[in-house]
């Protein structure tokens, strides 16, 4: 598969989750993504209000990412967190799993979990990380099934702060899974335009990266993926 830039950028959530980010950060980020047609900014949820009027009258969505980058609170207080981002003009929310449950194997502290996040999240898509690379290929199964079964938009690979990234076979691995009634979404350590092309291929139809430019530029990029 081959992709116009312009079609390629529709794809990417233009991100920015360092906690050092600054206001002028934050700025540069929804400039950039209003300019080279982004479809989101992903930001933390405590920016979602700033970004929100950066993109006003933009076609960007603010997205927020909830429970990160752990997942370990209460499903109490990323419940309030997701609430609160949509409150605040968040249109899409990034939730981490509860990796320590699945793990366990108490699969409905995993379940409801999400479940929370999702009713919280008042009908905008919530996108599941499962932070891949911490899971077994049994894990990844269950961690998919779960969020489906939970009624989330998509499945996530990665927040970016773990051990690696996105791989395209796990990106393979998650659209078998979910079919095609879900979206993935590929993350962590996508810096250039054939890593993105990769993942799409695999089944990917999000792209959550820092080094978005990069891509739709076809450039390589030395930038995090946070």
């Amino acid at each position: 598969m081959t992709l116009k830039p312009t079609d390629l950028a529709k794809m990417i959530d233009h991100t920015l989750l360092k906690p050092e980010a600054t206001q002028t950060d934050l700025e540069q980020l929804c400039k950039e993504a209003i300019e080279y047609g982004f479809y989101s900014c992903c930001v933390n949820s405590s920016n979602i209000p700033f970004i929100k009027k950066l993109l006003e009258n933009s076609s960007v969505l603010p997205i927020a990412v909830v429970g990160f980058p752990l997942g370990a609170a209460s499903s109490v207080a990323k419940a309030h967190e997701a609430k609160e981002a949509v409150i605040n003009g968040a249109q899409e929310i990034d939730m981490v799993i509860n990796l320590g449950a699945l793990k366990s194997k108490d699969y409905k502290i995993v379940l409801d979990d999400i479940l929370a996040v999702v009713l919280a999240a008042n009908n905008r898509p919530v996108k599941v990380i499962i932070e891949t690379c911490q899971l077994t290929e049994e894990e990844k199964i269950i961690a998919c099934t779960l969020s489906k079964a939970a009624g989330a938009a998509f499945v996530k690979t990665s927040t970016g702060f773990s051990k690696s990234g996105a791989t395209s076979s796990d990106i393979a691995l998650m659209r078998k899974i979910v079919g095609s009634q879900m979206g993935v979404k590929a993350s962590g350590g996508i810096k250039s335009r054939s890593d993105a092309m990769n993942m799409i291929n695999a089944g990917a139809n999000r792209i959550g990266t820092s080094s978005g430019i990069a891509i739709v530029k076809g450039h390589e990029s030395d930038s995090s993926n946070y």
